[in-house]
């Protein structure tokens, strides 16, 4: 994100290298979920606060990239994380595939903010590590403070045949605990505008079509779902001609979502405090359907701004979208312990600490949820590989 921009963009690119690399991760992550029961936490425990690890906001050349998901029972899959990564080169060939545009706004009032626990799920990298681990001296540190912990489920591998089933197996275990899934759909066309994390689907068409059997894994439970990241906020990187094709496939995703599932909240990408300005991203989540197709913004994923920066720009991003009353918000607040690092370091920086623990009840006016979306101890390719389970770097982050 120059200036605002440019840190945003390093940030960005360096996100999408790890979450290119581990897309193969986010599939696995949802099957494992299946026993879910298992691995529910209450989200509403303040747990320890440590300090999240900021994700760099980098100095005005830096671009946060998407988080990459974790894998649970396969190889890792794509998780994407947000990785600040220099700013991204001139417009990286869009191949946008121009769909239908968005549906007519569909005004359905928003979901009532979730209130209830959210959900852990028993199949994350960490998870898997600590019982694969158990005379590991980090362990118990690591296990308090991230494992037992509720986190995102990352879906970030385009396969219409499957996805349905590996969100249901996620939706139907958080719903037989009572819990409350977050879960991220990660297969927008031309995903990362062609850097390290690019992927998805082929066209808009077949986007369309993967979110259709992703919203038939959603249940009729409440979910939050946290749509496509970096997808608006990265959007300057296409032609005008791509930006509107995206912004409707965001559009009829969102409606589908929600229609789908009324009990689910749909939240669109807000990018973070040191990205764009709020009125510029405001603009873009109207443009994307925000207003009538989303139930509100998420900010910060994979990043390491501060709460307290975030929730300011996203009351700020809220007002200038001016309505309707009911959309909110939520931060990601993983890694934003300690802030952010010093300008042009993102790739698992030091001094980084886990932030918030995850929770529905902030106390705070229009910030609906601190979420866990980027997974703390997963690798943006520096410790370990991309989107790998690193236990030194989640260790730094426990004790940050």
């Amino acid at each position: 994100m120059p200036g605002i921009h440019g840190q945003r963009r390093t940030t960005h690119r360096a996100r999408r290298r790890g979450a290119r690399r581990h897309g193969l991760l986010a599939v696995a992550s949802a099957v494992v979920a299946i026993g879910a029961t298992a691995g529910l936490i209450e989200a509403g425990q303040d747990g320890r606060r440590t300090t999240a690890v900021p994700e760099p906001t980098p100095p005005p050349v830096l671009q946060p990239l998407p988080a990459v998901p974790t894998p649970t029972a396969a190889p890792p899959t794509a998780s994407p994380s947000a990785v600040p990564t220099t700013a991204p080169p001139p417009s990286p060939r869009p191949k946008a595939s121009r769909t239908s545009a968005a549906p007519a706004a569909t005004s359905a009032a928003p979901a009532p903010a979730p209130r209830n626990s959210l959900f852990r799920d028993p199949g994350s990298q960490v998870v898997q590590w600590v019982r694969a681990n158990p005379d590991d001296p980090r362990r118990p540190l690591i296990e308090s403070r991230i494992a037992a912990q509720p986190a995102a489920v990352w879906f970030a591998q385009y396969n219409p045949g499957q996805v349905a089933a590996e969100v249901r197996a996620v939706t139907r275990g958080a719903a037989a605990a009572g819990r409350t899934p977050v879960l991220v759909p990660y297969a927008i066309p031309d995903r990362d505008c062609g850097g390290a994390s690019q992927g998805g689907a082929p066209d808009g068409a077949a986007y369309d079509a993967w979110i259709r059997e992703f919203a038939k894994g959603l249940g009729a439970g409440p979910a939050i779902v946290i749509l496509e990241p970096d997808a608006i906020a990265l959007s300057d990187c296409l032609t005008a001609g791509a930006r509107a094709d995206r912004f409707a496939s965001l559009a009829r995703a969102g409606a589908t979502l929600r229609a789908a599932n009324p009990k689910a909240r749909v939240y669109f990408d807000g990018g973070h405090s040191g990205w764009h300005p709020a009125s510029k991203q405001a603009a873009a989540l109207r443009a994307a359907g925000v207003t009538t197709s989303g139930d509100g913004i998420f900010t910060n994923v994979a990043n390491f701004r501060t709460t307290a920066d975030e929730r300011a720009y996203a009351r700020q991003v809220l007002a200038a979208l001016g309505g309707p009353f009911g959309l909110g918000a939520v931060i990601d607040t993983s890694r934003n312990g300690n802030g952010a690092p010093p300008p042009g370091q993102w790739c698992d920086p030091e001094g980084r600490a886990l932030g918030q623990t995850p929770t529905t009840r902030t106390g705070e006016d229009r910030i609906d949820a601190y979420l866990w979306v980027k997974l703390p101890g997963e690798s943006d390719g520096c410790s370990a590989a991309p989107g790998a389970f690193s236990p030194e770097y989640a260790h730094g982050l426990a004790t940050g």
